[in-house]
């Protein structure tokens, strides 16, 4: 066993798992290409593709670094000789819900921004026009679980090390001087 995770890099559940990924990629791109135009799916898939790296990509890296330095979260290296408190790294809060609302949006945006035909309606007997408030209260919910989240880590991370809960910004005192940020912390 020993031998083997040496020379794969990882155990024989893990090869199991990724020849079992690849043996249902290649069954769902068999039945995809089997279609009656299959040059359709490669288009779209190369389309996709480069829409995401050319555009996509670029777009929310700018996004997010604006976001990062318009409102102060970008920090600098700590110079020589500095001691570099742990941040709170709170964009991950902003993150997490705007890619999440921005997912389901992709998903349903022909329903959300009502841009569907009237077989919709009548197929599926469901209207249409419930989508976007829908849309709008996740949303919402989302933003709303993340901010309680990053309020219940700020919560923590600002406990007084008396009380012995400390995050991973509470500072210690040292064992030589008794002030905090000398010496060595457990």
């Amino acid at each position: 066993m020993n031998r083997f995770r040496s020379l794969y890099g990882a155990s024989p559940l893990h090869l199991l798992l990724v020849l079992c990924s690849f043996a249902l990629t290649g069954y769902a791109g068999i039945r995809l290409l089997a279609g009656a135009e299959p040059w359709k799916v490669v288009l779209w898939f190369v389309a996709a593709a480069l829409l995401h790296d050319l555009v996509l990509l670029p777009l929310y890296t700018v996004t997010d670094r604006a976001a990062q330095t318009l409102l102060g979260e970008r920090r600098e290296p700590a110079a020589a000789g500095e001691t570099a408190r742990p941040a709170m790294r709170w964009i991950n809060y902003v993150r997490v819900p705007v890619f999440l609302s921005g997912v389901l949006f992709l998903t349903y945006f022909p329903l959300i921004l009502e841009r569907v035909s009237h077989r919709y309606t009548l197929y599926t007997t469901l209207s249409t026009d419930v989508y976007l408030g829908r849309w709008l209260l996740i949303t919402a919910a989302l933003f709303g679980i993340s901010a309680l989240a990053l309020l219940i880590r700020m919560g923590r991370s600002r406990r007084s090390p008396e009380s012995g809960v400390g995050g991973p910004g509470a500072r210690r005192p040292g064992p030589d001087k008794g002030d905090p940020g000398h010496g060595s912390a457990p």
